[in-house]
């Protein structure tokens, strides 16, 4: 562990949303194994805030989203680019309009920007300038807050996101931070990494498993507008008997009570509400 704990670099991830044949699906991707954070693991799409995210006048184009201090505005905005930069869905409306962005400009407005936003080359500003375009930071619903444990050394403080796939938009991995994606039921990813297919970490565990809850896109918006957002801090701990525990806190809204783990001696971890 670092003698002082380092900064956590705030950061917004975003839980596509879609109603599938058979009930609520979310979109994942997977990582390169040789990325220096979440190697391998299936992660939904997101990353750190972004200079130009923090744009004073992106407040007046990011669509109807109430009185939010700069700081949440900013991951507001981190997260519809991350989602555009990462799989190629953009949350935006033609200036002024209250009609989604038509699906077949977004193709084009991938081919020429995504490669400059995902290079640092642009800021997501520059794009929606030259565009005319308004963020529709309206649809995000804010979901979860997981701070990456104070031992590590590369730390996030990130911010979960809702948000509904725009109608006849395709999402697809960018081939660069990640090399594969899919559209699961929650359930159905937490299946497939207990039956080892792939790997997640704890903070995706636990929102998978309180997405499950709901059965549709509309039903998991409106549960997550009526929860309260508490910030869990991952801790672990030991247990009595040796084992190692996951600390959460009580009224996070996380009501599991153990978590698989492959490497733990026991295959799994109890879970603590404190």
């Amino acid at each position: 562990m670092p003698d002082t704990p380092v900064t956590p670099l705030p950061a917004s991830t975003v839980l596509l949303l879609r109603d599938g044949d058979t009930g609520l699906e979310v979109f994942m991707v997977e990582r390169p194994t040789k990325m220096d954070f979440a190697a391998g693991a299936l992660v939904y799409p997101g990353g750190k805030v972004d200079p130009a995210d923090k744009t004073p006048w992106l407040r007046e184009r990011s669509g109807p989203i109430g009185d939010i201090d700069d700081f949440q505005l900013s991951l507001h905005v981190a997260a519809v680019r991350e989602t555009f930069e990462e799989c190629g869905v953009l949350l935006a409306r033609p200036k002024g309009s209250s009609e989604m962005i038509p699906p077949d400009r977004v193709p084009d407005l991938d081919d020429r920007y995504r490669d400059p936003l995902m290079r640092d080359e642009i800021g997501i500003d520059e794009m929606i300038e030259a565009e005319n375009l308004d963020l529709a930071c309206d649809l995000l619903v804010y979901y979860a807050h997981w701070i990456t444990p104070e031992m590590r050394p590369k730390r996030f403080d990130t911010h979960f996101f809702l948000a509904p796939t725009p109608p006849g938009q395709v999402a697809m991995h960018d081939g660069l931070e990640s090399l594969n994606s899919l559209w699961s039921h929650p359930q159905g990813v937490i299946d497939d990494y207990v039956g080892g297919i792939h790997f997640v970490m704890f903070p995706t565990y636990c929102t998978l498993m309180r997405l499950d809850r709901s059965n549709t896109v509309d039903e998991a918006l409106d549960r997550a507008r009526g929860e309260k957002v508490v910030t869990v801090l991952g801790q672990r701990a030991k247990a009595p008997d040796g084992s190692i525990c996951m600390v959460l806190p009580k009224d996070a809204g996380y009501d599991i009570f153990e978590v698989p783990d492959p490497k733990a001696p026991n295959g799994k971890h109890l879970v603590v509400h404190k």
